[in-house]
């Protein structure tokens, strides 16, 4: 066991080396523990412990009336969520894949995202959703969706996609915390692909803040989930050839930092924008208009984007073609340097 200092406080607390779905286990675990209101509630998370086992060893430990199976009923989940919540809970309810969230889209856009405005302030949703996501991990039709697109042009809900465990379990308290509903979109690729020091303890990362991941000179390299170690590892290569490239971890996805965006791009002039979701609605686009909005005269070439195809993410065959590649991206980089 390690210790780290945690930067809010003048303390030391222990750390574990987990992996994403190991702190987000651990942050699900705090917060049964500090709040007796929230409770989970999902298909099969309780006595299977989840399909990736994200809620595992929960019902055991906090038992079948705050770690609740639900029928196979996307719609049922959040309804049910939106009426513990108005009536002093904190849900945290479970979709196994956000391809299976679309039945679930009316309860969410009609209520989740509403009822604060409509009673004026009077009821609030405190809730999160949490939604695996993206390809890469071989799965079948429906299972790979990236559609945060869908939901941050949704008023009233808040949007995270972390790309580390430290993140993941930091921003996972903080949305639990929040007095509004939060989409929490969890990178499958990135469940188990690396391990980093968390705090075992409760705490917080601000939400609506990006993170300078690398710091860079020639081009700002802009993504979020499973996108960002892609690159972070870009940037390595761009750097071999000469170009320097600062990687921005969005890491909150309604509302964007704004800040950070400005500021990097002021100082790079160069702007890549990496998602896996189809390019057309993507969320890249509102990254470039913010851009223009905040640093227009500052760029010295158009922004590119390197995204996913305007296709439904294809089978495993064609998955690796789907993504977004070093190549393309080192492509888009170029073409900026070179423009």
């Amino acid at each position: 066991m390690k210790t780290k200092r945690q930067q809010s406080k003048d303390e030391y607390i222990a750390t574990k080396s987990m992996t994403m779905i190991q702190a987000i286990n651990d942050g699900m675990k705090t917060v049964l523990e500090n709040d007796e209101t929230t409770l989970i509630l999902g298909e099969d998370i309780g006595k299977n412990g989840g399909v990736f086992r994200a809620t595992d060893g929960l019902q055991e430990q906090f038992g079948e009336e705050r770690v609740i199976d639900t029928p196979l009923s996307e719609s049922g989940i959040i309804g049910a969520s939106v009426g513990l919540a108005v009536n002093g809970f904190k849900p945290i309810a479970e979709i196994q894949f956000m391809g299976f969230i679309y039945p679930a889209y009316d309860q969410i856009m009609t209520h989740v995202s509403r009822i604060r405005m409509r009673t004026m302030g009077r009821f609030t949703v405190p809730m999160v959703i949490r939604a695996p996501y993206g390809a890469g991990v071989r799965a079948p039709e429906i299972h790979s969706d990236s559609a945060e697109a869908l939901f941050t042009h949704m008023p009233g809900i808040k949007v995270i996609c972390p790309a580390t465990p430290f993140d993941a379990k930091g921003l996972f308290i903080s949305a639990v915390e929040a007095p509004d509903p939060v989409l929490f979109m969890e990178p499958l690729h990135s469940y188990r692909s690396t391990r980093e020091e968390v705090p075992t303890g409760h705490y917080t990362i601000e939400i609506g803040k990006g993170k300078r991941r690398i710091e860079g000179n020639d081009v700002t390299l802009i993504s979020w989930g499973a996108m960002v170690p892609l690159a972070e590892k870009v940037a390595k290569q761009a750097d071999a050839k000469g170009i320097s490239c600062e990687v921005i971890d969005l890491r909150t996805l309604y509302p964007i930092d704004h800040d950070i965006l400005a500021e990097s791009v002021q100082k790079t002039g160069r702007a890549v924008v990496i998602h896996e979701a189809p390019r057309t609605g993507g969320l890249g686009n509102d990254v470039v208009s913010i851009i223009n909005d905040t640093a227009f005269l500052y760029l010295k070439a158009p922004v590119e984007r390197v995204t996913g195809f305007d296709v439904p993410v294809p089978l495993s065959s064609l998955e690796n073609h789907y993504l977004p590649t070093p190549q393309r991206i080192l492509t888009a980089i170029e073409k900026v340097m070179y423009f």
